[in-house]
């Protein structure tokens, strides 16, 4: 479970020599591509950490069109948070993009993490707030970026993903249709290109 350890000791502070032990705390789920961790109308039971492969986190509006609003590609989190700390049916799809093993995390493992940790505290704080952080940004970006800006965020916060999910999912991050995308990407390049010297 190398990212898991890694994740544990350099993001929540846990000696290194005991991240073994945090094991008691979650468990593996293996999911094919395709397979769903949780649908729609369903009450999240856990925090979901990619230990290998890909997720997508997205809703489903009355037109059929989806919406995708996380990936969580390895050593990432996701989770229907406001189903699962106040017992909500969930509006949302967690979802496999790949063939993935994924960490079953209970709602209270941070906190039994701290009981056993205390220094891991003020890491777990941080990280909360850099995740509404995120969320706000998240939010600006969809409702007063151009379709450019949001692609060139979305290549920051996601480098290796070009590569591994159809345009048509990148778009649906993006709010806008793959017809736009590949506008953009076709524009971008255009900005870019270097003709040679001869």
């Amino acid at each position: 479970m190398k990212n898991i350890n890694n994740y544990l000791a350099k993001v929540l502070n846990v000696p290194l020599e005991k991240v073994n032990m945090c094991s008691v705390h979650y468990e593996v789920k293996k999911v094919q591509k395709n397979q769903f961790l949780l649908q729609y109308g369903e009450v999240c039971r856990y925090i979901y950490f990619v230990e290998k492969g890909l997720l997508k986190m997205y809703s489903i509006d009355k037109n059929g069109k989806e919406h995708i609003i996380q990936f969580a590609p390895e050593s990432w989190l996701t989770s229907d948070r406001s189903s699962l700390y106040f017992n909500e049916k969930s509006v949302y799809y967690i979802e496999a993009v790949e063939d993935s093993e994924v960490l079953l995390l209970h709602p209270d493992f941070i906190n039994k993490l701290i009981g056993e940790f205390p220094d891991s505290l003020e890491k777990s704080d941080i990280l909360l707030q850099k995740h509404i952080k995120s969320l706000q940004d998240r939010i600006n970006s969809l409702l007063g970026e151009t379709a450019e800006e949001r692609y060139m965020k979305f290549i920051k916060m996601y480098p290796d993903l070009l590569l591994r999910v159809p345009q048509w999912m990148i778009a649906s991050y993006l709010g806008i249709t793959p017809e736009s995308l590949s506008r953009v990407r076709k524009e971008l390049a255009r900005k870019n290109f270097v003709p040679d010297s001869k």
